[in-house]
């Protein structure tokens, strides 16, 4: 946390985290401060991009989404241009719902999510193998979710 945030900054983040769509009205109530300081707040963390969005938390599982496979990804060129043409490329397939950059024997880690075993083989043959600079995957799917970020 950046140092110039006090507690009720902090309150105002670990809550939001917890509960995006609580009223300012109950947010100001939970972290002890009135409506109009708590407004202000929220609108100064959300200027300095502490905050970056709201989002519903969707049950995948429940949309037909629940497989959900860690892909290793090895480049064959990992030059500037080339990260920046893979990072692009990545962010347009949809199934792909996470992509880090991995500083070990591969480049990237990608979290993908489609509806079952079939649906992610076309996924990585037509998609994720078709990337930028790809030279080789390795794949590993995931059997529970013991606790996923929202």
């Amino acid at each position: 946390m950046p140092s110039d945030l006090d507690r009720f900054d902090t309150a105002i983040l670990r809550t939001l985290s917890e509960e995006g769509r609580i009223s300012a009205a109950d947010l100001a109530r939970r972290i002890g401060l009135s409506k109009s300081p708590t407004q202000t707040r929220l609108k100064r963390l959300e200027q300095a991009g502490l905050i970056t969005g709201y989002h519903a938390r969707l049950n995948r599982a429940a949309l037909g989404l629940g497989h959900v496979a860690f892909v290793e990804v090895r480049l064959s060129d990992t030059r500037e241009a080339a990260l920046q043409a893979f990072n692009r490329a990545a962010r347009a397939v949809p199934e792909i719902e996470e992509c880090h950059m991995i500083a070990s024997r591969f480049d990237y880690l990608l979290k993908v999510r489609t509806t079952d075993i079939q649906d992610y083989r076309r996924v990585l043959a037509e998609h994720i193998s078709a990337l930028p600079h790809v030279a080789s995957t390795s794949t590993y799917v995931a059997m529970e979710a013991v606790k996923e970020a929202g």
